[in-house]
């Protein structure tokens, strides 16, 4: 399936419809705030398939000098290992290559380290030469 990556910013049908696919309803209760969310982003780049069907997303929050954080990356089931995310991620790494860190949190899944760590990420427990820690507080 070919798709074509865009720089835009979904409204809120769309927005639902995608995150309600990937099971993410934290935040499809809320569409408002969703939107919001994707409104008060640094950078939104989409998927979209031949029709025009949203496929994929990926957002960042930053300051698009010392750090950005890769906060979504979430593609439709059906769409799945087509290399949609990977060509998301890709193509945010890609714009945001000047930025001294790159950050994200994600799932536990074995798939998911695999999937980050093919595009550099490393765990913030094996950063060398040093570990790191991370913290987050989620409400």
């Amino acid at each position: 399936m070919a798709s074509t990556i865009r720089d835009e910013r979904p409204g809120p049908d769309e927005l639902v419809t995608l995150y309600d696919a990937v099971g993410w309803a934290a935040y499809t209760r809320d569409p408002e705030a969703l939107t919001a969310s994707i409104a008060g982003s640094h950078s939104v780049l989409t998927a979209r398939d031949a029709a025009g069907r949203l496929l994929g997303l990926v957002r960042t929050v930053s300051d698009g000098v010392t750090i950005v954080y890769v906060q979504d990356v979430l593609v439709v089931p059906s769409a799945h290992r087509l290399g949609i995310g990977g060509a998301l991620l890709d193509t945010v790494l890609h714009r945001y290559s000047h930025v001294r860190q790159a950050v994200l949190l994600t799932d536990a899944e074995p798939g998911q380290r695999a999937f980050y760590e093919s595009r550099g990420f490393v765990e913030v427990r094996d950063v060398e030469p040093q570990p790191l820690r991370s913290f987050v507080l989620l409400r």
